[in-house]
């Protein structure tokens, strides 16, 4: 019997019922069913967000102007971009509705924004710093990933957040930097002059320091001459005391002499009386009289006259004696006052020495002022050049930057066009074991008559692959149809991704076609550990480097990673030598599985075991 006769024959006890067609029918439908309807559900689930339920609490009380600062209620403005953004469906609720929409499953999550929101946020420019919090409540029994999507949507809302109030708060601290950058241009600029003024002011503490050097020279001369002076005024006063002192001895003899001689001269007429009554009384006569008295009058106009002479003496010798007082009184005053002008004479010295070597330490300090002065220029010019100069827009910008530093420019080798072609390669490759696996069901391994007529094992092993091979080709073929037309999936390589699909099945049905061979029921049972196992690890939802080490080393070992990771080369354009790779892998499953089943064929048209007579289990 040749291979396509015992095909036939295989397809004619399948049909040979309706109760068979709608059977084989049936199962021709699985992979399709669930590849598609699978993918169908999952195409886009990401771009279906705006009709998830997301309750909203605004509890946010805001914050009152403060000085600069304006009254703001981040809370709303927050609710207020989540509701025009439209990411979700958004209720906006009290916190006692949202908990019970919540309990309920009427919303699969809730927001709240508390009522110390803004009041959180403002405090970064105040003295107690805290973080504002966002409110996630979520009910895994509502919806597991939902609470995921959850945690993901309130980060962004966080991130967005930290944005807007970064934003503020660098642009806050740019104007005051660029603020400060001013002032420190205008201190630049004084201690500039102030450079000058120290430098003039060491000038001319320079100059005052040579003054007072001269000063002091000159003071210690004329302290020298002082306590001369004051040496001769002493000297001086001595002599013109004892001056005064004779003065007023000679005086008072002249005063005793004159008042002599005054009395003499105003005895004189007593006198010229007494001798004229004498005269008489001598009986001398008038004429006589008057010759005695004519003889004596020039003695009497020279005792006038020395009279006055004397008194004219007298009062010169007091005037001389009154002078020479005077002069002895000048002259003590004289050394009284020279010995005050030696005493500040010397204190002055001493001053102008105090005051040279304190102009000489100004002179230092207001040198040392100078140098001081130019490094405070030189620093804060230093500081001006540090601090950029910047404009009102510029600042805007910066602050931008701040905000959000790192913007991800994201970049794909190859991409996916949605969710559901994300994993349209793992589904598609899972639904070909599932089709192949159901096939087996009502599909015979190998024809018992030709074993008994003891055919070709090859014949047979090949007409016992071929028959699910070619079935299960066909759902690939509709599988593919369903995902480039009702789904609208693009390929880049089609008929590549279709014949890895067609070779996937092949390659499945050599391996169940094997284990039914070698272990029959058992072997069918073993069908399904393995699509389990490999549902796990091929690496068709999270990285396979996530798996536990034993089942990530799975993954270097069964097929249907290696289909999904062919699939996904040719579907989105990918490494055409990972291709080949994958290829060889899947035809080293086929051969190797053919030669065990055909192994299996050849010793069964030789021996027969209890086992072989036993039915089986399943179909």
């Amino acid at each position: 019997m040749k291979v396509p006769s015992m095909i036939a024959a295989e397809l004619r006890r399948l049909t040979s019922s309706r109760m068979g067609v709608l059977a084989l029918l049936a199962l021709m439908l699985v992979p399709v069913l669930y590849g598609g309807v699978y993918l169908w559900a999952n195409q886009d689930p990401y771009g279906s967000f705006t009709e998830v339920p997301v309750g909203l609490v605004v509890a946010d009380d805001g914050v009152a102007a403060d000085g600069d600062d304006a009254a703001v209620n981040y809370g709303e403005e927050v609710a207020k971009d989540l509701l025009a953004g439209n990411d979700f469906d958004w209720h906006v609720l009290s916190p006692a509705d949202a908990q019970t929409a919540l309990a309920e499953g009427n919303v699969d999550f809730t927001v709240t924004i508390p009522s110390d929101f803004s009041d959180a946020l403002r405090s970064i420019a105040g003295t107690d710093p805290h973080q504002a919090e966002i409110d996630l409540e979520t009910n895994d029994a509502n919806n597991y990933l939902a609470s995921t999507i959850g945690k993901q949507a309130v980060e962004q809302i966080r991130r967005s957040v930290a944005e807007l109030v970064g934003e503020e708060a660098a642009g806050t601290l740019l104007t005051a930097i660029s603020d400060i950058r001013g002032e420190l241009s205008d201190a630049a600029d004084g201690a500039s002059q102030l450079l000058d003024g120290s430098r003039d002011a060491t000038s001319g503490a320079g100059e005052l320091a040579d003054g007072a050097s001269t000063l002091t020279s000159g003071l210690t001369e004329l302290s020298s001459a002082t306590e001369s002076l004051a040496s001769g005024a002493d000297k001086l006063s001595a002599g013109a005391a004892q001056v005064a002192d004779g003065n007023t001895v000679l005086a008072g003899y002249a005063d005793r002499a004159g008042t002599a001689a005054q009395t003499i001269a105003d005895a004189l007429p007593t006198a010229r009386a007494d001798l004229i009554t004498a005269l008489t009384e001598q009986g001398l006569d008038t004429t006589e009289i008057e010759d005695v008295l004519t003889a004596l009058d020039p003695l009497s106009d020279r005792i006038a006259e020395g009279n006055g002479t004397v008194q004219s003496a007298v009062s010169q010798v007091d005037e001389l004696a009154a002078g020479a007082n005077t002069l002895a009184s000048s002259a003590a005053t004289l050394a009284s006052g020279a010995e005050k002008i030696a005493t500040a004479t010397d204190a002055a010295t001493s001053g102008a020495s105090q005051l040279s070597d304190g102009v000489s330490t100004l002179e230092g300090g207001l040198s040392t002022l100078a140098d001081g002065t130019a490094e405070l220029r030189d620093g804060l010019a230093s500081g001006v050049t540090a601090l950029p100069d910047s404009s009102s827009e510029l600042r805007a910008l910066q602050a931008e930057a701040i905000a959000d530093p790192v913007a991800v420019e994201s970049s794909a080798v190859t991409k996916a066009s949605n969710y559901g072609a994300g994993l349209a390669p793992f589904f598609a490759a899972l639904a070909g074991w599932i089709g192949i696996y159901a096939l087996f069901l009502i599909v015979k391994p190998v024809s018992k008559r030709a074993v008994t007529a003891l055919r070709s094992p090859i014949r047979i092993t090949l007409a016992g692959w071929l028959t699910p091979a070619v079935l299960g080709a066909i759902q690939m073929v509709a599988l593919f149809g369903v995902l480039a037309i009702a789904l609208g999936f693009t390929f880049t390589h089609p008929l590549g991704t279709l014949g890895v699909m067609v070779a996937a099945s092949f390659t499945y049905a050599a391996i169940i076609l094997a284990l039914n061979i070698w272990f029959g029921s058992v072997g069918q049972f073993l069908g399904l550990v393995l699509m389990v196992l490999q549902l796990v690890t091929a690496g068709g939802t999270f990285p396979w480097q996530t798996l536990p080490a034993p089942l990530a080393a799975l993954h270097h070992v069964l097929p249907m990673g290696y289909v999904v990771d062919a699939m996904r080369q040719l579907m989105y354009g990918g490494d055409l030598a990972r291709v080949g790779t994958d290829a060889i892998v899947l035809g080293a499953w086929l051969a190797g599985a053919l030669i065990l089943a055909a192994i299996g064929v050849t010793r069964m048209t030789h021996r027969r075991t209890l086992r072989d007579l036993q039915p089986s289990l399943i179909g």
